[in-house]
């Protein structure tokens, strides 16, 4: 028999741990045809209710379920990770506890998989139940990620992904600590299927996701994955350059030829704070490649665990 690990991130989900287990059980007729075992593996992302509570009682009712449970919250990235390591299947897939990565989808992404393909994602045709602005600024980060970066990141891409043990193998090879693994994904390679469907809502519970932690989150995405912004500040400074050198030839000629005083005070306070806005701006992008720089170098553990079944 192969093994398939599920890989289940929860943070606060002790409505929807339960649900969870119940429609993927509803697909396990589909893999034992395919000699194809299951096994659960529920990352506890340092919640503050009862998930590990509700986990605890699968358990009990079946060996397959495991659990690996935080001293705290480290966020989705290391709990995926998290679950990489702990891991032991010969394929692996991601899933949202929530059920917004419907577990129907399995049979056709394993069938996918057995023509030979290394991974098959999935992505959202539409985002049905987002608000408008949200999903405005998600395809607008896409957009700008198609542009700056040379790794492939689809619009609309989940972090449901069902992989081969090779493909997870080469991604916990990479142990940065910042991590994006919509980008790691792409980084990597392997050939990959892509499954669109349509958006699917929360079966219980909130979204843990506000506009605020996206735009850090998207700003992680941007520093991992593009030297661009770097090379956009030295830009802005040659350019500011050339044109403060333009304008003091300006002054100068225009001094000698007409005899026209220098303007006063309100367009001399324009000019420095335009350019002290560029400056700030480019120091803003300087600090956000350091600060990654300064967490990889400190070399501390991605994650740590309190409790692990």
């Amino acid at each position: 028999m192969r093994l398939l690990s599920v890989v289940v991130p929860c943070y606060n989900e002790e409505e929807s741990v339960p649900l969870f287990y119940s429609e993927l059980m509803k697909v396990q007729p589909f893999f034992r045809e395919k000699e194809v075992e299951l096994e659960v593996i529920y990352i506890d992302d340092g919640s503050s209710d009862g998930t590990v509570l509700e986990v605890k009682k699968l358990r009990e009712k079946d060996e397959r379920v495991h659990l690996v449970s935080f001293s705290r919250n480290f966020g989705k990235e290391a709990a995926m990770f998290a679950g990489l390591e702990n891991a032991q299947g010969d394929f692996v897939v991601i899933m949202d506890v929530d059920l917004q990565d419907p577990p129907s989808l399995l049979p056709d992404m394993f069938s996918h998989l057995e023509e030979g393909y290394d991974s098959v994602a999935t992505r959202r045709v539409s985002r049905k139940g987002e608000p408008p602005v949200r999903s405005f600024f998600a395809r607008a980060f896409y957009r700008l990620m198609k542009k700056i970066s040379k790794t492939e990141i689809m619009d609309g891409a989940r972090d449901y992904r069902l992989m081969t043990r090779q493909m997870v193998d080469a991604i916990l090879s990479m142990r940065e600590y910042n991590r994006f693994t919509k980008g790691i994904f792409g980084w990597v390679g392997f050939r990959t299927k892509w499954l669109e469907y349509e958006n699917v809502e929360r079966a219980k519970g909130e979204t843990k996701w506000n506009f605020w932690k996206l735009f850090l989150y998207s700003l992680d995405g941007i520093t991992a994955f593009s030297t661009v912004p770097l090379m956009l500040a030295s830009v802005m400074g040659v350019v500011f350059c050339m044109i403060a050198f333009l304008m003091i030839i300006f002054i100068i000629v225009r001094k000698l030829i007409f005899g026209d005083p220098v303007s006063g005070w309100p367009s001399l306070v324009c000019i420095i704070l335009m350019t002290s806005g560029v400056q700030f701006f480019c120091t803003g992008i300087l600090g956000q490649y350091l600060a990654k720089t300064y967490m990889e170098v400190k070399k501390r553990p991605i994650y740590l665990i309190r409790e692990k079944l």
